[in-house]
C-alpha cells in the first residue's frame, strides 16, 4: 500500500489505485488499520451475560447424573417444566463448548471391534471361501443368484449351485453336499464367507456345527477379506462369452456349467504355477512339474546358448496360501 500512497500524491487516490490494479477499499481498509490500530484491551463483557457465578451453576446443572446423557433443548425443557430457568439453550451450548463439552452428549452405540480374520491353508480342503453374486436376469431388477464354494489353496470350485432366491436352506444343502462330496472329517475344514444373511445365518452355522468345520466371517464392508472368491467371480464376469443377461435361469445354469468345468480342468492359474486347480486338489503337482523340468532339462541340452544367465526352472508353486498373512510372518520371509 506504500506504493498507493506514494503514486496518490501526484496523481490522485483513484488513480494510483487504477494504476497499481489495488480495489481503492483494499486500500482505505489497509490505510485506517495503520491510522487507528485496534486496541489490545480485552474486549468488555455484555451487562446481559451470566456472571461467574450463574455460569458455574448451568454447568453444575448440565453435570448432574440425570443430565449427563442428555441435550441442552432437553434440559432446558426439563428445567422449564420444574419451574425454573438458568438460560437460554445457545448459551448452555456456548458454555459447554468453552469446557470442551460439546461433543455427542447421548449414549451412543459402539460397535464391537470386529478381528482381522488370518487364515493359512498348506493343502487342499483345509481352508474353503464361499459367496453369493447376482446374475442379470431377462428384465430389469430379476436375477438370479449364483453360489460358489471355492478351495483356497487350489483355487478349486467344490460347488457351485444357481437359483432364484438367496437362501439359507440352499446354502445349508450346497455346504453339506460338497462336504460329503469332498470327504470332510470333523475338525478338518475351516469356512470361510463374508457377513451377508445367509453366510450368518442360524441353519449354516448349526450345520457346521454338526459337520465339524469351523467358521470365520470377513469385517463388516471389507471385501478384502475374501479376496479368492472376488477374485474368482471377475474371472466368471470378465470370460469371453458371458452375457450381459441371461433369459432363463437354464441358460445361467448351462453357462455355469460350461465355466466351472473349464475353470477346474483347463484354467491355467497363475498364482498355481499355471497349472490347473484340479492338478493341484487332486495332488498332481509334483508330477507335474518333475515332467515340466525334464522338458526344460532336454531343452537347455540342446540349446544351452539360448539360457544366458542359467538352467531354466519350472515355477514353483506356493506351500502355503494365506487370508490376511500376519505382518510378523510377512517380516520374516522377506
Amino acid at each position: 500500500m506504500a506504493a498507493v500512497t506514494e503514486l496518490a500524491s501526484d496523481v490522485g487516490t483513484s488513480a494510483a489505485c487504477q494504476a497499481l490494479h489495488i480495489p481503492r477499499a483494499s486500500y482505505y481498509r489497509d490505510r485506517c488499520k495503520t491510522l487507528f490500530p485496534a486496541e489490545t484491551a480485552p474486549r468488555p463483557s455484555p451487562a446481559r451475560s451470566l456472571g461467574p457465578a450463574e455460569q458455574e451453576t448451568v454447568l453444575a446443572r448440565l453435570h448432574e447424573e440425570r443430565f449427563q446423557d442428555r441435550s441442552p433443548a432437553a434440559v432446558y425443557a426439563t428445567l422449564l417444566d420444574e419451574g425454573q430457568y438458568l438460560c437460554s439453550i445457545r448459551s448452555m451450548y456456548r458454555l459447554l463448548g468453552r469446557n470442551g463439552e460439546s461433543r455427542e452428549r447421548r449414549d451412543q452405540l459402539t460397535h464391537p471391534p470386529y478381528k482381522k480374520p488370518e487364515l493359512l491353508a498348506t493343502a487342499s480342503n483345509q481352508l474353503w471361501s464361499w459367496d453369493i453374486t447376482k446374475l442379470l436376469g431377462p428384465a430389469k431388477w430379476t436375477y438370479f443368484y449364483l453360489y460358489v464354494i471355492l478351495d483356497v489353496f487350489s483355487r478349486y470350485v467344490t460347488g457351485w449351485m444357481v437359483a432364484m432366491r438367496e437362501s439359507a436352506e440352499l446354502a445349508k444343502r450346497l455346504i453339506e453336499e460338497s462336504c460329503v462330496k469332498q470327504n470332510i472329517q470333523p475338525g478338518q475344514l475351516t469356512l470361510h464367507a463374508d457377513r451377508g444373511t445367509s453366510m450368518s445365518s442360524k441353519p449354516v452355522a448349526f450345520l457346521l456345527a454338526d459337520l465339524g468345520v469351523t467358521k470365520t466371517h470377513s469385517r463388516p464392508h471389507v471385501s478384502n477379506d475374501n479376496p479368492y472368491s472376488e477374485s474368482q467371480f471377475r474371472t466368471l464376469k470378465y470370460r469371453p462369452g458371458f452375457p450381459d443377461r441371461f433369459g432363463r435361469i437354464q441358460d445361467s445354469r448351462a453357462f455355469c456349467q460350461r465355466f466351472f468345468r473349464w475353470y477346474n480342468e483347463e484354467h491355467r492359474h497363475s498364482g498355481l504355477a499355471l497349472l490347473t486347480p484340479a492338478m493341484v486338489h487332486y495332488g498332481q503337482t509334483a508330477r507335474i512339474l518333475e515332467q515340466r523340468q525334464t522338458v526344460l532339462d532336454v531343452a537347455y541340452q540342446a540349446h544351452p546358448e539360448r539360457f544366458v544367465r542359467q538352467a531354466p526352472k519350472h515355477l514353483s508353486i506356493p506351500t502355503e496360501v494365506w487370508i490376511n498373512k500376519p505382518p510378523n510372518i510377512e517380516n520374516k520371509t522377506q
